[in-house]
């Protein structure tokens, strides 16, 4: 990928970036100005690249750059030949705008008006982050207004999101002050997922937080059924878009997009209907149990199981079948699980933990090697550790393409939350990636 380019030309290592032409404005605009500070000659390929032929591809190459007009190849040895001009030599990103605290005095219908046309929406109304109501949200932290939460940098441009710009955010959201703490908490792992593929992210809270501020861990969580579920995750996509510059077109480029994005499935773990055995999200990565964390999950999409649980059917296999279906991307897929699929799963499959659930799917979901590496995200992802001998990708990669294999290599990627109202067996399942949260407590 042409980001690559970025970090080897900051090395001091001169590359021939390559483009395509659906981002060509992007990285000769947005990325000189909010990435790497270092102007580089990108040439540009038409569309389709993934997935075309191999006689398409080579008509790239002996044709012209789609941009420039000039033929590919002499392009591309220009590139790497001819000196730098004055400006090629810049190095730094430039300094960022100035940008004032307030807007100037308007009516709420032409504020309204104003942030679509900037896109610091989500294009559902936001309540206007008023000085006063700003400082009311500020109530719910100790954290003064200016400490900065997350510096934003690609393509954020190095804009530091400080407590009082997540305050703002949350009023936006339509969040109460008591929510605060964990608005900010997500902040520090702002913007969300930015790719072609249309990543979204998955966002569970877990800890004594979820009960004092009501959110929803029973029926309908997962839905647009409980105040704190809906504002803390739309908070986030608030601050990723206005905060994190992400612009669909400009500097965001999911084809298709995701509408998980408007509050990126916020939810808390159903503690209370874990099984013996099994611990929360946070417990699992280190955390006390008293301890409030929120976990900011990042994937794709889910799968729904359908139908609830039959007899004949072990509820695991059933969970192995959906799995074949996933990209299997670092092993990463989390089980949104029923409280009585997760009580079968324990009483009558015998998985003492969220763990040896984890480690029976990893043994036991297989898929053609051909089908593994024919997703572009793994191949884009793993063929060069493969290339490199790292297993046990350099082994897959020479099997014929008819042989199996357990892709889920690693059951650690592999994690259970316990969610919903305990009406049916029923679960989803996802390719969302857990890891450890972050620290609520901290931001009280």
């Amino acid at each position: 990928m042409s980001r690559h380019s970025k970090a080897l030309e900051v090395l001091g290592i001169p590359t021939a970036p390559c483009t395509a032409i659906n981002v060509s404005e992007y990285v000769r605009g947005w990325d000189r100005m909010y990435g790497s500070g270092i102007p580089l000659r990108y040439t540009t390929f038409p569309l389709p690249i993934a997935g075309a032929s191999r006689e398409v591809h080579k008509s790239y190459i002996d044709g012209n750059d789609p941009v420039t007009g000039n033929p590919t190849m002499s392009q591309i040895v220009d590139t790497l030949t001819k000196p730098l001009t004055d400006e090629e030599q810049l190095t730094g990103l430039p300094e960022g705008a100035v940008e004032p605290r307030l807007l100037p005095p308007e009516t709420e219908e032409n504020l309204q008006e104003l942030f679509k046309e900037n896109d610091w929406t989500d294009y559902l109304p936001v309540v206007m982050p008023t000085e006063e109501r700003v400082a009311d949200m500020l109530s719910g932290t100790s954290h003064k207004p200016d400490e900065v939460v997350k510096v934003l940098s690609w393509p954020g441009g190095g804009r530091q999101m400080t407590v009082e710009k997540v305050a703002a955010y949350a009023v936006m959201a339509g969040a109460r002050p008591e929510y605060l703490p964990v608005i900010l908490a997500i902040g520090t792992m702002a913007p969300f997922g930015n790719s072609t593929t249309s990543m979204t992210n998955m966002i569970v809270v877990n800890g004594p937080v979820r009960k004092e501020l009501n959110m929803n861990s029973g029926t309908g969580a997962m839905g647009p059924h409980n105040e704190a579920n809906a504002t803390i995750g739309r908070s986030f996509t608030l601050m990723s878009k206005a905060a994190g510059n992400l612009h669909a077109g400009k500097t965001t480029f999911g084809s298709l997009g995701s509408n998980l994005q408007y509050n990126n499935l916020c939810f808390a773990e159903n503690e209370e209907e874990l099984p013996d055995g099994w611990n929360p999200v946070h417990v699992q990565f280190g955390y006390k149990k008293e301890d409030s964390v929120v976990t900011v999950a990042t994937g794709w999409t889910y799968i729904s199981c359908v139908g609830e649980v039959i007899s004949e059917y072990p509820p695991q296999r059933f969970i192995a079948d959906y799995m074949v279906a996933m990209a299997a991307m670092g092993s990463s897929a989390t089980l949104c699980a029923d409280p009585l699929l997760a009580k079968l799963l324990h009483d009558e499959q015998g998985f003492e933990s969220k763990e040896s659930l984890g480690k029976w799917l990893a043994d036991n979901v297989e898929m053609r090697v051909e089908q593994f590496w024919g997703n572009g995200v793994i191949t884009t992802g793993l063929n060069n550790v493969a290339l490199q001998g790292l297993e046990p990708y350099a082994t897959w990669r020479k099997l014929p393409s008819e042989s199996m294999i357990k892709p889920f290599n690693n059951p650690k990627g592999i994690n259970t939350v316990v969610v919903g109202g305990g009406t049916n067996t029923i679960w989803f399942m996802t390719d969302f990636r857990l890891g450890r949260g972050v620290s609520v407590d901290h931001w009280r």
